[in-house]
């Protein structure tokens, strides 16, 4: 190829007020410009005020990532404690109400809030994103539209959210479920070329729905800073190794497609509403559930889809030197995600006679020991 599909890592985190386990009220600027001071300018807010977010710079290696990734966690971690803070991995916050948060008081922030209302003050969500590199956009778009079909199962390894306002959802990833609220979310359409694509941003911009691409917030997109196709529909993932596995299957599908334009050529309106479907299933049960295979018109277990598409990879995978980081996404699936590590938790405590709350609580005790990888509390 004539690029390396070098990637970079992005995460979303919850700030909590340490001992109330709930999302942190005061004292949130003066932990950023600690961060800021002594981990990386690069840290920066999200659109709401007890969320932050880390960013691994470019590489061709996933161990560097995952060393980058320890590291800020920790780095980050460190300061929080001084603030009696602690930072937190999940795509929901177990306690959090969405009511009780504050906007960032930031220019863009407050432009998107004006425009969502109600709906920006709900996003109290963390997700996960990973940039690979595709240098030209119309092979942006293309793949974009190819590795739909695989999107459901990067979800499915990522999901980390089954609890939202205080209360047990029924869904292992109910974080995609609140942020369809949001205009231009989901799945892309399938879109005929860069032009149609770009007619499409160009469109919005022109008649100033939007101010540019950055404001489209689909599970997958070309980014808008980089040359690079960006994965958006994980959860912020709990565990390291869970970050680490998904973005080397995303790396290995990419390079999979490049190589391999007829791969899923020929999406149609039909293909786009399964993979649809799919991300629903995903949502509703993560690895446990099936999804709906169009060539064969049956459902198959995650557990099977997984195994056809690490097969599919093998071969990106030995070229990209990335097989043990990409061995770890099975097992994800041999011992959970963090969705079900937290169910187990708050099952076990109630039935140890602890109200819903405590249970909750001891979920996010959990959550921050995971995120900061405290031996302590490793399941």
């Amino acid at each position: 190829m004539s690029w390396d599909f070098k990637f970079g890592i992005e995460e979303e985190y919850f700030v909590n007020d340490a001992p109330r386990r709930d999302i942190a009220k005061g004292r949130i600027k003066e932990f950023f410009a600690a961060c800021r001071d002594q981990v990386s300018g690069d840290i920066q807010p999200e659109m709401l005020e007890p969320q932050l977010e880390i960013a691994t710079k470019p590489t061709l290696e996933l161990a560097e990532a995952r060393a980058q990734l320890a590291g800020l966690r920790a780095s980050v971690g460190a300061v929080a404690r001084d603030f009696n803070l602690s930072i937190m991995a999940s795509g929901t916050h177990p306690l959090a109400v969405w009511s009780r948060v504050r906007p960032t008081a930031q220019p863009r922030y407050g432009k998107v809030m004006h425009d969502l209302q109600m709906l920006g003050s709900r996003n109290v969500l963390c997700g996960m994103h990973v940039h690979v590199e595709v240098p030209d956009l119309s092979k942006r778009v293309d793949i974009m539209n190819r590795i739909q079909p695989y999107v459901p199962l990067l979800l499915a390894l990522s999901t980390s959210s089954p609890f939202w306002q205080a209360q047990r959802t029924g869904l292992l990833g109910y974080r995609l479920a609140a942020y369809r609220e949001l205009p231009r979310t989901g799945f892309p359409d399938l879109f005929e070329n860069e032009q149609d694509y770009q007619r499409y941003i160009d469109t919005l911009v022109a008649a100033r729905a939007i101010e540019n691409s950055s404001y489209v917030w689909w599970v997958i997109r070309p980014s808008l800073k980089h040359p690079t196709l960006e994965l958006r529909v994980a959860d912020s993932c709990t565990r390291v190794d869970d970050t680490i596995a998904i973005a080397a299957l995303y790396r290995c599908l990419v390079r999979r497609l490049s190589l391999d334009t007829a791969l899923n050529a020929g999406q149609t309106g039909a293909s786009r509403a399964i993979n649809e479907e799919n991300g629903w299933r995903a949502q509703r049960y993560g690895i446990h559930g099936s999804f709906v295979d169009e060539k064969t018109r049956t459902a198959r277990p995650v557990r099977e889809i997984l195994d056809e598409t690490l097969d599919l990879v093998a071969e990106d995978a030995r070229e990209l030197g990335c097989q043990r980081e990409l061995d770890l996404a099975r097992w994800i699936v041999a011992r959970g995600t963090s969705a079900d590590q937290q169910l187990t938790l708050y099952t076990e405590a109630v039935g140890r006679g602890l109200s819903s709350r405590d249970a909750l609580a001891g979920v996010v005790d959990w959550l921050s020991a995971e995120t900061m990888g405290e031996p302590a509390f490793r399941h």
